[in-house]
């Protein structure tokens, strides 16, 4: 271990976020950021960097300066999904990057318009069936987690549902509570103020388990249409050069945060579920994702663009 290593970190961190300020990349990436930079007597500046979906930001902590002094916001989104969703992609998420801290997971909830005549995934996907692109679904954009879970759901599910992709989830969210679209799956965090206020209806949850925010609301696995889950992760990576030690220290630091009472309030009161995973688990729950996420995405067919 060189003197500089030993040393580290002197300098204030940098962590990229791929997303702009205000969602839920940001909201981790700050929580997390806080609280390490009291740990380790240096700030922790967060820098969006949004652009391509999550592309601009994440390809330019790929190519950083492999020295702990900057980290990326990683989640399913830009970590998994994109290894799917471009052909030429200009990193691979398991070779470039090494993850140092998983923090929190949020399952996507399915809304529909209040006044649509369905109470359960499994009506929606039976009139789907028999009414080919009658129903139409809501996206944050193409290639967005909440198309990609929609389309994966549809294509497992066999029903027909028109994709109709928005600039973001706000405009989304307009048309739904306007009725003008029928169904709408976004994080359940964000979700959940639409759900609690009666504006929509929650018919199924994306987790492998019932989320405690909503614990009358099934999930896509209960409803039986599918065998589909998808929890959205978040948490910090390194490019994959960052020497061993470095890696060690920072694993160390988030483990000890990540653990905090605090912020796994805080993710709670937010929707979220708190993980405490180790190392190894860390590395298989990216692995995992990332192989069945880019397989699922090329055999659907989408595309980012």
């Amino acid at each position: 271990m060189s003197w500089a290593q030993s040393a580290y970190p002197n300098r204030p961190l940098k962590v990229i976020v791929p997303q702009p300020p205000g969602g839920g990349f940001d909201f981790v990436a700050r929580a997390l950021a806080e609280r390490l930079a009291k740990q380790i007597g240096q700030s922790v500046v967060v820098e969006n960097r949004p652009g391509s979906g999550t592309l601009v930001g994440t390809d330019a902590a790929a190519k950083a300066d492999p020295d702990g002094y900057t980290l990326l916001m990683g989640s399913v989104s830009n970590i998994a999904l994109n290894m799917g969703l471009y052909d030429k992609l200009s990193y691979d998420s398991l070779r470039d990057f090494e993850p140092v801290g998983i923090a929190v997971s949020y399952s996507y909830t399915l809304m529909a318009r209040n006044d649509l005549p369905f109470n359960s995934l499994k009506e929606v996907v039976a009139y789907a069936k028999a009414n080919p692109s009658k129903l139409n679904y809501a996206s944050a954009g193409n290639g967005s987690g909440q198309h990609v879970l929609a389309a994966a759901l549809w294509h497992l599910s066999g029903a027909d549902i028109t994709h109709v992709p928005y600039k973001g989830a706000q405009a989304a969210y307009q048309d739904l509570l306007g009725g003008r679209i029928d169904l709408f799956f976004d994080l359940s965090s964000t979700a959940r103020p639409q759900v609690d206020s009666g504006k929509v209806k929650a018919l199924a949850l994306s987790g492998a388990e019932r989320n405690p925010a909503h614990p009358n609301v099934p999930t896509i696995l209960e409803s039986g249409v599918a065998q589909l889950d998808l929890e959205s992760w978040f948490g910090y990576f390194v490019p994959s050069k960052t020497p061993a030690p470095i890696q060690d220290r920072l694993r160390n630091e988030l483990t000890k945060l990540i653990s905090q009472p605090d912020l796994q309030d805080l993710f709670r009161s937010r929707g979220g579920k708190p993980l405490n995973l180790n190392a190894a688990q860390t590395k298989a729950l990216v692995q995992r994702d990332v192989e069945r996420w880019t397989k699922l995405v090329r055999d659907i067919g989408i595309k980012a663009d």
